[in-house]
């Protein structure tokens, strides 16, 4: 009987598969994102929205990619929203964050309204850009095809919300690369008339050919400091932890499946038969699927599970897996399967962002996939290696002048290049280490910096709001941080100087 439900539906879908897929998802948000932009444009020339007066906070909207339990998202915006508090004052601003599933970020942004933003989000941004004063945008990833059009769609939609109502616009920390041409279209229109910080120059060139200007700052992740519910120490100790060997983690992702794009007639598939359940990432979206992408995936994890055993062995170290969002869990739980022995697993759909990185600061040693993983482990100094699908970790080794530690997921002999890579790293540990902690210092001044670009964006802007006079007469970037932990102060002490 299943077998004949399959094939009946197989059959009605393939009659209509070809006018299913002439229909572009991306393309329908994308057009329904610029009509809700257009509407606002009109609805700003019939009914002026509010704007800020003195003696009022100002309301920011944060649009991110939150509530989905990826810990590098989530410490971006805690970071961010600290940042802002510090500049603007917390008597004159009021936060609110845009969250996919407030379950999944209950406890974060204390001072933060959250506010449910669904799958399908045009309309919400239209209602809700609306009762705010400005925008920020707080995606790391923030212009690029690689992950998902509809996630730039989002950013890129706000963002033109914001300026249609003649409202703030603010791109904070993000990162641009390669995009299909209709999403190079939308960031060229409505990105344009924004304020634009993003995390290296390579971002800025990639912005500039569609001539949308963009400032070099950094990631906001530099100053998060975890304070997590738990001895960590003991977590690992109860995990088989001698607390006594080196502990080498390892951030494995599943580099192959992106991007996530829709189809309709999977998504018909997929509720009829469960067809494509391993590759259904929401409603109609659905990972990079099929025969080559699990050949890769399992080629990768091979390849890490082998490098792992045996520096694992030579340094008698213990291993642990870290997830860093909760879709990296089938990546973390194959690699524990090819390493063929018990090692312990935490993963952010169990584990929240402080708990997480107080595990990872405990490691000697991080091979990761991630790049959040890799920027919050570098302020307690932990040697790190990269393992990459994009331009993201890449660009950070260049930033600490140690390429060679960023690999190709896809190169050729990568078990070996990674132990390679990891007997360079452990050659000369101070050496290194200080060139991750040097990193550290440059990017804490360049997130500094962005402060002093946002204070004076918000001043041009509006001229009457009440930044502090030691701001305004400020030229120290430093002083545009948020409270430092001592470790983070004491590091700037040594390296600040040099930064």
């Amino acid at each position: 009987m299943r077998e004949t439900l399959k094939g009946a539906a197989g059959a009605a879908v393939h009659a209509g598969r070809l006018a299913f897929d002439a229909v572009d998802a991306d393309r329908m948000l994308q057009r329904s994102m610029v009509a809700m932009i257009e509407l606002a444009r009109t609805r700003q020339r019939m009914w002026p929205a509010s704007v800020w007066a003195p003696g009022e906070q100002l309301k920011l909207l944060f649009v991110g990619y939150n509530g989905t339990r990826n810990t590098g998202a989530d410490v971006r915006v805690e970071e961010m929203i600290r940042q802002f508090r510090h500049v603007l004052g917390d008597d004159y601003l009021s936060t609110s964050v845009a969250t996919v599933d407030p379950a999944c970020s209950q406890g974060y942004f204390p001072t933060s309204k959250q506010l449910h933003m669904p799958k399908v989000f045009p309309k919400f941004l239209f209602d809700h850009v609306h009762l705010n004063h400005g925008v920020v945008i707080a995606e790391g990833s923030m212009f690029k095809s690689l992950f998902a059009n509809a996630l730039s769609t989002l950013m890129v939609g706000a963002l033109g919300l914001a300026r249609a109502e003649r409202k703030l616009g603010i791109a904070y920390g993000g990162e641009a690369g390669a995009m299909d041409r209709s999403l190079r279209k939308l960031v060229a229109h409505y990105a344009r008339d924004a304020l634009i910080l993003v995390r290296n120059a390579q971002s800025r060139d990639v912005l500039s050919k569609l001539d949308v200007v963009a400032e070099v700052g950094t990631d906001t992740a530099w100053t998060f400091e975890p304070r997590p519910h738990q001895d960590v120490r003991k977590l690992l100790t109860r995990s088989g932890w001698d607390g006594q060997s080196p502990i080498l983690a390892v951030c494995p992702i599943n580099g192959f499946w992106w991007p996530v794009k829709p189809s309709l007639s999977k998504a018909v598939l997929h509720g009829v038969t469960g067809a494509y359940r391993q590759d259904h990432y929401a409603s109609l979206y659905f990972h990079k699927g099929g025969r080559e992408v699990r050949a890769k995936q399992r080629s990768y994890l091979e390849a890490m599970a082998t490098a792992i055993a045996r520096i694992a062995h030579e340094q008698r170290a213990f291993v642990c897996i870290v997830g860093m969002e909760r879709l990296d869990r089938g990546a973390c739980e194959d690699l524990a399967a090819c390493l063929g022995r018990h090692v312990p697993l935490f993963i952010s759909d169990e584990w929240d962002m402080h708990e997480l990185v107080a595990i990872l600061r405990q490691a000697t040693w991080l091979i990761s996939s991630r790049y959040h993983a890799i920027v919050t482990t570098m302020p307690a100094g932990v040697l790190s290696l990269g393992v990459t699908m994009d331009e993201r970790i890449v660009n950070l080794m260049a930033d600490r002048d140690q390429d060679a530690f960023a690999l190709d997921i896809e190169q050729p002999q990568l078990s070996e290049n990674i132990y390679d890579a990891f007997c360079a790293m452990q050659a000369r540990p101070d050496s290194v280490r200080d060139g991750i902690l040097r990193s550290v210092a440059r990017n804490i001044r360049r997130m500094g910096s962005m402060g002093q670009v946002l204070a004076r964006h918000v001043q041009e802007r509006l001229p009457k709001f009440p930044l502090r006079e030691e701001l305004r007469a400020s030229a120290d970037p430093l002083k545009f941080l948020p409270p430092l932990s001592s470790a983070l102060g004491h590091l700037m002490e040594e390296y600040g100087e040099q930064a």
